[in-house]
């Protein structure tokens, strides 16, 4: 899987993806992550890619023509062979981050790339012309989008081959089921008086499978109960 970021600052974007397991499939081969400065395009002497809106308002616009050529340079197929490429712009009005997209994207794409809004967002005519969603990652604003990005980049790229030593890793794990996690616990026994329950000493598989599923259950219900009603909608084909 190959990821193009189209941003503002890099840097930050490096940093954070460059990390742990995504840094770790980078470095292994598994996944390409390449952060592209929007303002390398601008063709003004201050490097400035934003503009005021037309029709007034307060704050500044990403102006559409830098974006688009970092685009062309991204998608130039002398250096981008992918031809399964998803575009990806990083919104408040998009469609909230879930597990099932990202799954979506990781099975049905080999390319995704992601444009980074900033100020007050970006020119409406780069959307139209090159963006194919709009994903959120909740109902709140940040200063930019970078951060959405590497979030949509780690739940994505976890998700490919070659990322997690096991599958199994994110089979089950919350969201995966449309239930939440079950408890999990470790070493030592007795943590202050609270031990493990014993169910997960006895080693009886299908009895320990049971209490998981049913605390899964039990604590989707308590916490997010609309995935249970969800997971039962698509089951009856309502979704």
């Amino acid at each position: 899987m190959r990821f193009d970021i189209m941003t503002l600052f890099p840097d930050l974007v490096n940093t954070v993806l460059g990390e742990s397991i995504i840094g770790r499939a980078q470095r292994s081969g598994a996944l390409e992550i390449h952060a592209h400065n929007i303002r390398d395009y601008s063709t003004d002497k201050h490097r400035r890619v934003d503009d005021t809106p037309y029709g007034g308002g307060k704050g500044m616009l990403m102006s559409a023509v830098p974006i688009y050529d970092c685009f062309k340079a991204i998608t130039d197929p002398a250096k981008n062979e992918s031809k399964r490429r998803r575009v990806v712009y990083m919104s408040p009005q998009g469609k909230v981050l879930n597990q099932e997209t990202a799954r979506r994207l990781a099975e049905n794409y080999d390319n995704i790339v992601i444009l980074c809004g900033h100020y007050e967002g970006v020119d409406e005519r780069i959307i139209e012309e090159i963006v194919d969603e709009e994903i959120s990652i909740g109902d709140f604003i940040l200063t930019g989008g970078e951060i959405p990005a590497c979030i949509l980049c780690d739940a994505v790229g976890r998700l490919c081959d070659g990322v997690l030593s096991d599958s199994e890793c994110f089979e089950k794990e919350s969201f995966s089921d449309g239930l939440l996690e079950y408890p999990q616990y470790t070493r030592p026994y007795d943590f202050n008086g609270r031990t493990v329950p014993d169910v997960l000493l006895s080693g009886h598989h299908a009895n320990i499978e049971k209490w998981r599923h049913e605390q899964s259950v039990k604590k989707t219900l308590a916490v997010k109960p609309e995935l249970i009603e969800d997971n039962d909608n698509k089951k009856d084909g309502l979704e």
